[in-house]
């Protein structure tokens, strides 16, 4: 069940600043790189009392605390009801922020998940018309049933494994099968209908063969990366695809909402957007998870491919405005 404690923002993240080796993610000597409804819903749909309503709460948006005190500021376009988002890698770093902030912003949310019962505690009990869960792999291309996907008007995808081999390995879930052909199974079976497809992918991936980036990619997480984004791009879907530097801030690992929302991305706020696989450093995960969100309804950043990093200073927060001046910039270059 989801702490009922009170909301006051964390403000201390601590922001690595020597080469480590991350769980999700290796920095470098100076390159840093990520890898980062319907009635008739199949049996895999969570019961409706696991996502009972749960007890009111008061929350405020992430970003909107961290980056931006304006209580003037155009609320973001995804509060339409007629919008119904999958969020694949839901439980995940970026994608728990995702979901977090989505749910705040009572945006109609669907999540598919290897262990369903991960939503409860990251999450809460939810209204099953809020929330709603279901089991299934993308890695399994058998588990990918149509019904999954009636109504969903769009879906942000932010799978990953690590570069390295490491426990995340275990039981097959390795960059090739996450990240190539977990990519590929997703959007096989996505319906063409789709408004976007948001894909988290990872700065480098077409300097794969280049040193550093040859580093990363020993066992080839870019190799595959690139190979999910190519999938994509070559779909026909409306597609936008978000490449982060090093992620930074989380994971939160078994927290619940009250916490999500109270996560702060310290004084790495201010965004710097680029194209063309060009910019290097570190990115908030928080800012990831924001970008994703915004660039759903951004009608100009169809088909586009943007990298993204955190600088200190103030950012754009969820100023919708704001995010289309960084987006358009990018393009601009």
């Amino acid at each position: 069940m989801a702490s009922k404690s009170s909301l006051t923002p964390i403000t201390d993240f601590t922001i690595h600043k020597t080469p480590i080796f991350h769980t999700q993610f290796l920095q470098t000597n100076t390159v840093f790189c990520s890898l980062s409804t319907s009635s008739s819903l199949p049996r895999k749909l969570l019961s409706s009392k696991l996502f009972s309503r749960r007890k009111s709460f008061v929350c405020s948006n992430s970003l909107k605390q961290e980056t931006v005190q304006n209580p003037t500021a155009a609320p973001s376009p995804l509060t339409s009801s007629n919008k119904l988002v999958l969020v694949i890698g839901g439980t995940g770093g970026v994608g728990q922020l995702v979901v977090a902030s989505l749910l705040n912003r009572n945006v109609k949310l669907r999540l598919l998940l290897r262990d369903p019962e991960k939503a409860t505690t990251l999450f809460g009990e939810q209204e099953e018309e809020k929330l709603q869960v279901m089991k299934g792999d993308t890695r399994n291309s058998e588990d990918l049933e149509p019904s999954m996907f009636e109504g969903v008007t769009h879906v942000i995808c932010c799978t990953g494994t690590t570069a390295f081999p490491s426990r995340r390995w275990d039981g097959d879930n390795t960059p090739e099968r996450v990240d190539w052909e977990g990519v590929r199974n997703l959007v096989s079976a996505l319906p063409r209908s789709l408004t976007r497809l948001i894909l988290v992918s990872s700065v480098g991936v077409t300097k794969s063969n280049e040193l550093p980036w040859s580093i990363m990619n020993l066992f080839g997480v870019l190799k595959y990366k690139k190979m999910g984004e190519d999938f994509v791009r070559n779909s026909g879907l409306p597609y936008t695809i978000i490449r982060p530097g090093r992620l930074t801030d989380g994971p939160y690992t078994s927290y619940d909402l009250n916490t999500l929302l109270k996560a702060t991305a310290g004084e790495r706020r201010a965004v710097v957007i680029g194209q063309g696989d060009k910019l290097v450093g570190e990115v908030s995960r928080l800012v990831v998870a924001e970008a994703c969100i915004q660039a759903l309804d951004i009608d100009f950043t169809r088909g586009q491919i943007y990298e993204i990093n955190s600088v200190p200073g103030e950012g754009p927060g969820s100023d919708t405005e704001k995010w289309k001046e960084l987006f358009k910039a990018a393009q601009l270059q």
